[in-house]
């Protein structure tokens, strides 16, 4: 393979080094690594300075860091608070986004700022689990009923536009809409079968001891064997003419409803997580930051404008809908969710690719919506992180007090 080849790659493993390096180095710029890595793709490739592009090999890598960003972001869906009435508020609350963005869409394409409002109101009413969880965390409330409610309202969020974007732009729009909702129903059939197959052969006693005795060698089986599944989805998916996000996010959502007991494997998860963040997952951000067309961005005024007028799209359609939780967390914090949940990028980010190839949107509003979504992720998880801490003058107990209680499965009974 020529030395070239290898350049690229190297330039972007380099970067997905320095970056979260450099944040920990100065640890008071509260900055997600995903943005630096982003925009140092940018600073790199062919809009910047030209020094790197995303050839087959930098391409391939990066291909793969999607697969695992959705897999995992599936993998972080928590059956269990997605039930009851959490369930039924959040998915109100989808709704209602969604609802919200299609207004925005149409009122963008009557503007001449978008092509297909579907699309655009798609990604708009997307949020990013992966980010939002680590900012709960931080915050120590991941366990409490305002963690949990921002937390399943992302997780519905991300959901339902990955299946809406599969749904309407799934196989070139050589198939129907109604051909593709049986292709969706076909393959959520065949993802059942396949666990249901896999949660029986687990329940093996023999096999059970084979799994154990290589789990934590050189096989590291379980890992290898989340990747078949993984990359197994994806291509299942592919061949039915669906986008190939649905198929590793759906993965990643039946590995964590089979896999609830981690008694006997606790590091599985975390070896997951090391080789998707260690190796794939930042080649795909940097990689995307190096097709970001920045020329296409700033060709005209009115281009520019597509930035602020996005990002404020972002914060109508995912922060607004925050008002069906008044009744169960009050005012105050209702307003922090909604500025929590309107962080948005790794849907927006894989959409746009999807919507470029499709030709459903222009250079100039992907690249808008790419800015917008790295705007989203610098503002809201910095903007809600204070606004939880207001919630407790001098000490921590105001928000032990007032967001750490547990987390309910019907909202309308503890509100009663």
């Amino acid at each position: 393979m020529p030395a070239v080849h290898y350049t690229n790659l190297l330039s972007v493993v380099t970067i997905g080094v320095l970056a979260p390096l450099a944040l920990g180095v100065f640890p008071r710029f509260r900055l997600p690594a995903v943005v630096l890595e982003l925009v140092l793709g940018i600073v790199i490739g062919p809009s910047g300075l030209g020094w790197v592009k995303p050839d087959l090999p930098v391409s391939i890598l990066a291909l793969i860091g999607l697969a695992f960003l959705l897999f995992l972001s599936g993998l972080e869906i928590d059956v269990e608070r997605l039930r009851g009435g959490v369930l039924k508020l959040t998915t109100l609350g989808f709704a209602l986004s969604f609802a919200i963005a299609i207004t925005i869409g149409l009122g963008l394409e009557a503007g001449g700022f978008v092509k297909s409002p579907l699309f655009v109101a798609i990604v708009l009413a997307a949020s990013s689990v992966s980010v939002i969880f680590p900012v709960l965390k931080d915050a120590n409330v991941t366990s409490s009923r305002f963690g949990q409610l921002v937390l399943a309202s992302a997780s519905v969020a991300e959901f339902g536009a990955i299946i809406l974007l599969s749904l309407f732009f799934s196989g070139n729009g050589s198939i129907s809409t109604t051909g593709t909702l049986i292709l969706v129903g076909v393959f959520g059939l065949v993802v059942a079968v396949v666990g249901v197959t896999i949660a029986g052969v687990e329940r093996s006693i023999s096999l059970s001891r084979v799994l154990r005795r290589l789990q934590d060698t050189t096989a590291q089986i379980r890992v290898r064997a989340a990747f078949v599944l993984m990359i197994g989805f994806a291509a299942l998916a592919d061949q039915f003419g669906l986008e190939t996000i649905l198929g590793a996010f759906a993965a990643g959502v039946l590995l964590s409803l089979i896999d609830r007991d981690q008694t006997t494997h606790p590091q599985f998860r975390l070896k997951l997580e090391a080789a998707a963040f260690g190796v794939f997952v930042p080649v795909f951000f940097v990689t995307s930051g190096l097709r970001f067309n920045l020329n296409a961005l700033f060709a005209s005024p009115s281009t520019v404008t597509r930035v602020p007028l996005f990002l404020v799209a972002i914060y109508i359609a995912r922060g607004l809908p925050a008002i069906v939780y008044v009744r169960l967390l009050g005012r105050s914090r209702s307003a922090i969710a909604g500025v929590l949940q309107a962080t948005s990028l790794t849907v927006i980010v894989a959409a746009t690719q999807i919507g470029l190839q499709l030709g459903e949107i222009s250079q100039a509003s992907g690249a808008g919506l790419v800015a917008a979504g790295l705007l989203s992720v610098v503002i809201s998880p910095a903007l809600g992180l204070v606004l939880l801490r207001r919630t407790q003058p001098g000490s921590h107990s105001r928000l032990t007090r007032d967001l750490d209680a547990p987390a309910l499965a019907d909202p309308s009974a503890s509100s009663a």
